[in-house]
């Protein structure tokens, strides 16, 4: 692990031992116990560089940049239990704060650097400012950080976070939403020279056709791969409930009806939408979400690792693990009907386009056994992801599933959240639970 040394973000080591001793009876497994604990130890402080100004950034483990959605992914466990530790408390604030201030930057970027050092991508073309790493605009890096701040008001009973600057940037949020819900009218672009397709946009950056749907146009995916067609239904689906996250912000806390009522409209008229447009009848699974549609009668049937996915439905709140719907739409994409379910002779999960094909991702195997509704499923799970690391105690990126020494990215911050928080869930730890 590429550690930064950052002492002062550690969970206090008291909640750390009585939060491993529950572990080690809930789950009764020596091996996971000892991985939970040491993850659980160092992967916060060996990303978390605390800032003069309050602020947290918040690398994304081997890449020396911040992501909007892997931020807030990466602090999943520690929110959890933030409630209890008022110094971890004010780190996660911390990266509230910063997330605010990016989107200040750059509305439409998905990650960005410390200040204006150099970028590897700097060769993109793009309206980006000096600070932004990329800007692949995906619409569900501006939900995590409504969730993030909804979560920390809802964990911790603080509300500083969520003030007069967080109410301008929520609605620059909803003004790019709004605008989104016709392409035609946006002036974002992106285009990169690069081998795969999926690193750029079409049409001169501006991406493929679309009709109106009442959804939000997105131009990547969560795993930062183009989209095939731009409405992303699983990130739709959250933006659903963090507006309704924002709408209970605006009225219960900044006193401001004009944006819980924009708030409220705009999610009533994505959730439409999805329902209209985002189902589609399988001919074995019955009706079924798809991973993304146009709005001009095409639709891809899959579904990725990266969060927000189909998968992690009941995780973003816009399902419940036991609705039919989901169940149905969790049947097929763990199935080979979705064209990235891989399975081996170590693992069978979904991996994505992003990574070799074969290669089944530990975020998506601790999403598995978090919606899961059966306790052996989650053990499983877990204990699959404890034996899968290679030999190097870290979760990866993704795995070959015939070779789990074969892998991409050594050390991936987020996979170690994932595995931790299904760890919590084993001990009757749900971040869910709090906010739903």
């Amino acid at each position: 692990m590429i550690s930064t040394a950052h002492p002062s973000a550690r969970i206090d080591p008291v909640l750390l031992e009585s939060i491993t001793a529950e572990v080690d009876a809930a789950v009764g497994d020596a091996t996971v116990t000892g991985l939970f604990r040491s993850v659980m130890a160092d992967n916060l402080p060996a990303v978390a560089e605390l800032a003069a100004d309050g602020t947290t950034y918040l690398l994304t483990g081997d890449i020396p940049a911040m992501w909007l959605r892997d931020s807030a992914a990466q602090i999943r466990p520690y929110l959890i239990l933030c409630g209890e530790d008022p110094a971890l408390a004010e780190t996660l604030v911390g990266v509230f704060r910063r997330q605010v201030e990016f989107i200040a930057i750059d509305r439409y970027a998905n990650s960005f650097k410390r200040g204006t050092e150099p970028s590897p991508h700097a060769a993109d073309r793009s309206d980006a400012p000096p600070q932004v790493w990329e800007r692949k605009y995906e619409i569900d890096s501006l939900c995590f950080p409504i969730e993030l701040g909804y979560a920390l008001w809802r964990i911790t009973g603080r509300t500083d976070h969520l003030d007069g600057r967080f109410a301008e940037i929520a609605k620059l949020i909803l003004d790019v939403w709004e605008l989104e819900l016709d392409h035609e009218n946006s002036v974002y672009f992106f285009e990169r020279d690069h081998e795969q397709a999926s690193e750029t946009l079409s049409r001169g950056g501006r991406g493929e056709p679309v009709g109106p749907t009442g959804m939000s146009w997105s131009a990547f995916r969560p795993s930062d791969d183009a989209c095939q067609y731009n409405y992303n239904v699983p990130g739709n689906m959250f933006a659903v409930v963090v507006l309704g996250y924002l709408e209970a912000i605006a009225d219960q806390l900044l006193g401001d009806p004009r944006l819980a009522e924009r708030a409220a409209r705009l999610g009533d008229s994505i959730r439409s939408g999805i329902e209209k447009y985002g189902v589609v009848d399988h001919a074995e699974f019955g009706d079924v979400y798809c991973y993304e549609t146009d709005g001009l009668g095409h639709h891809v049937l899959m579904d990725d690792a990266n969060m927000p996915s189909l998968l992690s439905l009941p995780l973003s709140g816009y399902l419940a693990a036991d609705d039919p719907a989901y169940l149905r739409t969790r049947k097929m994409i763990l199935s080979p009907a979705n064209p990235y379910f891989y399975a081996g002779r170590y693992a069978q999960g979904i991996g994505s386009p992003h990574t070799f094909p074969g290669y089944v991702w530990p975020i998506a195997l601790a999403v598995q056994g978090l919606t899961a509704t059966d306790r052996e499923e989650k053990l499983a799970m877990v204990r699959l992801l404890v034996e899968t690391t290679g030999g190097t105690g870290q979760m990866h990126e993704s795995f070959d599933a015939n070779d789990p020494t074969r892998f991409s990215r050594a050390w991936f911050s987020w996979a170690n959240a994932m595995m931790c928080e299904l760890v919590l869930d084993l001990a009757g730890h749900r971040l869910d639970a709090l906010l739903h």
